[in-house]
């Protein structure tokens, strides 16, 4: 008689991943997590682009539902930070703007600053604000930060649509002492660089929050120090030649004055200055999609 005992094939890890591979053929969407470091996924971003319009319908609704003035905040609150630096800066410090209307001068900064500073500030809270949609249905986790990037851009063509108006006034008014000049056809680029920074910062703070959450304790604060670091309540002409050098190593500075250079004539504009603020923000792009994606495969064990 004869023992006959079970025998336990296991197969080998080489045969595993031979099986695991031939029942991926039969899919059509495997999902994985990124498979290197600059693994960025972009594709899925696009795949998903109804998605990220929905989320950009959600955080517009979102940011103004139950209250009596809703969009009309976006003109009060540039309008009346433009009044207090125009006030305060123009007025009593007696700040110079190299011949540009001071209300005009401030509300140019005040339009271009708070786009770049909405951007971070959203985007930095990423993984916190949406872990609870994150941990149960799967979506690149990246169309989030991009869709508060494009909302917050209506927000821009609102108060951007006061600030072309005040600007029509006054020019006409001023017997066209200022005017536009090809300069200003660089706008769409320098939207790109703006929401380019915001979302390259705010991933990496938000990638960085999931450990560290002091960190979004520090970005209010952070952002307004960086305003005045920036030339949004003077021009960059202003600054002392010694200490200039610290201003155009700040990628939002060329930005600002492009911005004003364009619609004013007036201002310090460089293609240098701005040539390295665009490769600062590609640079900053991709180094914080790979963190991002990076993070985004473990940060459910530390939320």
């Amino acid at each position: 008689m004869t023992d006959a005992s079970p025998t336990n094939d296991i197969p080998s890890p080489a045969s595993a991943a031979a099986a695991t591979a031939a029942s991926n053929d039969n899919w059509d969407l495997v999902m994985a997590p990124p498979s290197g470091f600059m693994s960025l996924n972009l594709k899925d971003i696009w795949r998903y682009r109804d998605l990220v319009v929905l989320f950009v319908r959600r955080d517009f609704v979102a940011a103004y539902k139950q209250t009596i003035l809703g969009p009309l905040w976006h003109l009060i609150q540039p309008l009346l930070t433009t009044l207090m630096f125009t006030v305060v800066f123009g007025r009593i410090a007696g700040l110079p703007t190299d011949g540009v209307p001071q209300f005009l001068f401030y509300m140019a900064g005040t339009t271009v600053w708070t786009y770049f500073a909405n951007c971070l500030t959203s985007t930095s809270s990423t993984f916190i604000s949406n872990a609870s949609i994150f941990k149960k249905v799967y979506f690149p986790r990246l169309a989030v930060p991009v869709a508060t990037v494009i909302s917050r851009l209506i927000a821009f063509a609102i108060q951007f649509t006061m600030f072309l108006a005040f600007y029509g006034v006054i020019w006409w008014r001023s017997g066209r002492a200022f005017g536009p000049n090809a300069i200003v056809l660089l706008l769409p680029l320098l939207l790109l660089m703006m929401a380019g920074l915001g979302l390259g910062f705010g991933v990496i703070i938000s990638s960085m929050t999931t450990k560290y959450r002091d960190l979004q304790v520090l970005v209010g604060f952070g952002v307004q120090l960086w305003m005045y670091a920036t030339p949004v309540i003077y021009p960059l002409s202003q600054m002392p030649q010694k200490f200039r050098w610290l201003l155009v190593a700040n990628p939002m500075s060329a930005i600002v004055e492009t911005f004003r250079y364009g619609f004013f004539g007036e201002g310090t504009f460089s293609w240098l200055h701005l040539g390295y603020s665009a490769a600062f923000t590609l640079v900053l792009l991709l180094c914080g999609t790979a963190i991002f994606n990076r993070v985004e495969r473990t940060f459910v064990d530390t939320v």
